[in-house]
């Protein structure tokens, strides 16, 4: 942490974006839990771990609400497909099929990078 003394403001302003942190992890963690139950059942009744149609109809959602929500479109993008590839990762590993990760441009988005 910084040495310099920051105005309460700062301090305050932090204190929410540590707690918006922490929701966002256990939101995330409680997502991964329902989306290993998906995994598993469609292992289990030979479903495909990819569903084309509802990734088509989720980043068309994601991209609304992003815009309604004043954030940025690529990056809200990049941070589904980004989850979406672990989540299908996940499926293919229930079903003891290989998985090759797509080459997306999601991990330079949410790191910042461009090419």
């Amino acid at each position: 942490m910084s040495t310099v003394e920051l105005p309460e403001e700062i301090l305050a302003l932090r204190r929410s974006i540590d707690n918006l942190d922490g929701a966002i992890v256990y939101l995330l963690a409680e997502r991964f839990r329902l989306t290993t139950r998906v995994g598993i059942i469609k292992a289990r009744d030979g479903l495909p771990a990819v569903d084309s149609e509802r990734e088509r109809w989720q980043t068309e959602r994601l991209a609304r609400i992003a815009e309604e929500a004043g954030l940025d479109v690529a990056f809200a993008e990049a941070f589904r497909s980004f989850v979406t590839a672990e989540v299908i990762r996940h499926h293919h590993h229930y079903a003891g099929q290989p998985y090759a990760q797509p080459q997306t441009q999601s991990a330079h988005v949410i790191e910042g990078k461009t090419s």
